[in-house]
């Protein structure tokens, strides 16, 4: 074992006890105790199972996980564990991660802007890997950095006819002029990444990145770069109604490498799945501290109010983000004798930012009624300070005695074929 995770640091169940079981457990003790803090629960075991299925799916890929994602403690200690790599966006998250004892060749400073100050904290602890698309953070590095190993990072509509546009990346007409302003600052670059993002991993726009990547590949091998390194981003779906879409997506990825980048070519292929890891390994739980009744703006057929009413429900205690389509479902399900209302979910300090989600048919629910929050692992969880004096949930992981064993016996033999993988999981 490295040593990031140990029982510790989770609640062991038995197979088949569910995250819902724990929550229900921990929602009778409060109950009981009168306590109504808002709180997640998360099973690593789900994580586990993620990692091992992405590594059979896309053998030849290495997984980078992105900490601004979710940066709890118990995630990054897991994916430690497993042996991932961490794409990090500023130096609290590389701070972060190295505060575990992840080496700085575990990790990546992924963002295409980054300020000076965070990346001369990179260069004082370590992490080389950085990418840039332009000239101006091209010389931030070359100025603060002397040993920064460089990703060009291009568009994710790097055709040879791409425009310029607002989104981040080099087009593909001025990578050439890109990589001989590094040679001539004297910076290192090693290869080429790109990210499509969580709605754009479609076939004939991955296929168009990759080739994009290929072709800037060898202009830098002309200029005398050992390009060796491809990051092709992230975008993988994360629940398991898309388990398909991710054997399809791995499936075009897989043919597209082997295409452009073929095995022995001496490429190493990164990538950043972020929601794929957590999104369905959390399950956020918040109960209702008011409720109100508001006329619903909805003229009746003579031009008066027709009577209806909308259920505005405050959910107070805690200040998260709520991630578009996540369900939310009360505790109890709704009896068939008490019908639905249409309402709305606000956050505990009733300002317009506060708001979660409208025109939800939910049951008349009670101050001090729960609602359930599924798939709610990423893009949740802020890593800066509270916000409004609301504190960040508690969470508390939880991971099956025959997950903890998979973990350890991976890492006692690290899969080397997919018929491994397969065999852990």
């Amino acid at each position: 074992m490295n040593g990031y995770l140990n029982e510790s640091n989770f609640t062991m169940v038995e197979e088949g006890f569910t995250t819902r079981d724990l929550l229900e457990n921990f929602l009778r003790e409060l109950c009981q105790e009168s306590d109504q803090q808002a709180f997640f629960v998360a099973d690593l075991g789900d994580i586990v199972k993620k990692h091992l299925h992405f590594l059979k799916a896309l053998p030849r890929v290495k997984p980078y996980f992105p900490v601004k994602c979710n940066g709890s403690e118990g995630v990054i200690r897991l994916l430690a564990e497993l042996g991932a790599g961490f794409a990090c966006t500023n130096k609290a998250e590389i701070a972060c991660v190295q505060s575990i004892g992840v080496p700085a060749d575990k990790i990546f400073y992924s963002s295409p802007c980054k300020q000076v100050a965070h990346i001369k904290y990179a260069a004082n602890h370590g992490v080389q890997l950085m990418t840039f698309d332009n000239e101006v953070e091209l010389s931030k590095v070359a100025g603060s950095h002397p040993h920064a190993r460089m990703l060009l990072g291009i568009a994710a509509d790097s055709s040879p006819s791409a425009h310029p546009s607002m989104m981040f990346g080099a087009t593909f007409k001025s990578c050439r002029h890109l990589l001989e302003a590094a040679k001539e600052q004297a910076v290192e670059v090693v290869g080429i990444s790109f990210h499509l993002g969580s709605c754009g991993l479609e076939p004939q726009a991955f296929a168009q990145s990759v080739a994009a990547a290929q072709l800037a590949f060898e202009m830098g091998t002309e200029l005398g770069y050992r390009m060796h390194l491809l990051d092709i981003g992230g975008g993988f779906p994360g629940t398991e109604d898309t388990r398909a879409r991710f054997e399809e997506i791995a499936a075009v990825i897989n043919s597209t490498l082997d295409l452009y980048f073929p095995d022995g070519c001496g490429v190493e292929i990164v990538a950043r799945p972020g929601r794929y890891y957590v999104t369905s390994a959390f399950t956020f739980a918040a109960s209702i501290t008011a409720t109100e009744e508001v006329p619903v703006e909805q003229p009746g057929s003579d031009g008066s109010w027709d009577g209806r009413v909308e259920t505005r429900q405050v959910s107070g205690h805690w200040r998260i983000l709520i991630p578009c389509g996540c369900s939310i479902s009360p505790r109890q399900k709704p009896c068939p004798d008490h019908p639905s209302h249409r309402s709305s979910l606000r956050g505990p300090l009733g300002q317009a930012e506060d708001r979660i989600a409208d025109s939800l048919e939910l049951p008349e629910l009670q101050v001090g009624d729960w609602l359930i929050f599924k798939d709610m692992g990423a893009y949740t969880i802020a890593t800066s300070s509270p916000l409004g004096g609301c504190p960040q949930p508690q969470i508390t992981y939880a991971m099956s005695r025959v997950a903890w064993k998979a973990v350890q016996l991976f890492q006692r033999k690290p899969p080397q074929t997919g018929d491994d993988r397969e065999s852990i999981c």
